[in-house]
């Protein structure tokens, strides 16, 4: 019977990736990675500045397809090293990230 019940917790668990982010922004005071894993979420991810003003976040998201931008200083960006986008409803484009 203690069998039974064990099945019956297990859940399928999707396998999470590990994906890294960076854009460059060299005289960026803040940086915010914004997109549908975070609901768009000011607050949720905040990039770290490396070296040669090189910003960079590592996000944990199962695999899909996901929109996203960069909040660089309060202004919109796309990511300039994914020339894969798509339409928003304020009238520009999403960069487009698919995880498998």
């Amino acid at each position: 019977m203690a069998s039974r019940k064990m099945k019956q917790r297990v859940k399928t668990q999707i396998k999470r990736r590990r994906v890294t982010l960076t854009v460059e922004a060299l005289d960026a005071e803040t940086v915010l990675l914004m997109g549908d894993f975070n609901q768009w979420n000011n607050k949720k991810h905040p990039m770290k500045k490396g070296k040669h003003g090189l910003w960079e976040k590592i996000i944990v998201v199962p695999p899909g397809r996901y929109e996203y931008r960069f909040l660089v200083d309060g202004k919109w960006q796309n990511d300039p090293g994914n020339e894969q986008i798509c339409a928003n409803c304020f009238g520009s484009t999403n960069n487009i990230l698919e995880i498998k």
